[in-house]
């Protein structure tokens, strides 16, 4: 199934379509403000198995990332946050970075890797931040498989590829071709796992 959601300003009925999925346990390909990604709700234990199985990766040794809408979920799923470096983050976002934190206690348990740690991520995106909104929680997040990212930026090569494996595509029209920068807060001085989208800066 593909929906088509105005990247602006996304219609209510359509956010609560993806949002109601969600709880339902379905798994949806959503935009972002870098690729097009999987999304499931984070406390439906079926709907990570089933990323993780798209993935073939064991979802606690996996790279996933909890999507939040605004900081809110910080304090929720991360512990340990110092003034500097939620300073750090805050002047960040919305934006194309994924933040590596030490894990709360609140992440659910399958979610719980043996590093202790959770990537929190807050796309510049309506639609990811509305449907998140809606749901009322964080989205599971991980990019679709294989290399070839420039396959992954039409919702309709997306929907050929994917739609028989997934519940939802929604479409947020052309998404783009870089990943978001990881940047590991867990040590004093912050680590650039991976350089994507997203100029740290001098920050390092």
């Amino acid at each position: 199934m593909l929906i088509h959601v105005h990247p602006v300003d996304p219609p209510q009925r359509q956010v609560t379509m993806v949002a109601d999925s969600l709880r339902k346990g379905g798994v949806v390909i959503y935009p972002t403000d870098t690729v097009y990604g999987f999304g499931c709700d984070i406390f439906n234990q079926k709907a990570v198995e089933r990323i993780c199985q798209l993935k073939h990766i064991d979802p606690q040794k996996a790279n996933l990332s909890f999507v939040c809408a605004d900081l809110s979920d910080l304090s929720r799923y991360a512990r340990s946050i110092s003034t500097p470096v939620y300073r750090m983050i805050k002047s960040h976002i919305p934006g194309p970075f994924t933040f590596i934190l030490p894990a709360s206690k609140e992440v659910p348990r399958i979610l719980q890797n043996k590093k202790k740690t959770i990537g929190l991520r807050v796309p510049d995106s309506r639609i990811a931040q509305a449907i998140i909104r809606e749901l009322g929680n964080p989205i599971l997040s991980s990019s679709l498989p294989g290399e070839m990212v420039e396959e992954y930026t039409d919702p309709e090569l997306i929907l050929e590829k994917f739609g028989k494996q997934v519940d939802m595509v929604v479409d947020g029209g052309v998404g783009g071709m870089y990943y978001s920068t990881i940047i590991d807060l867990t040590e004093q001085v912050p680590v650039i796992i991976r350089q994507g989208a997203g100029d740290w800066g001098g920050e390092i």
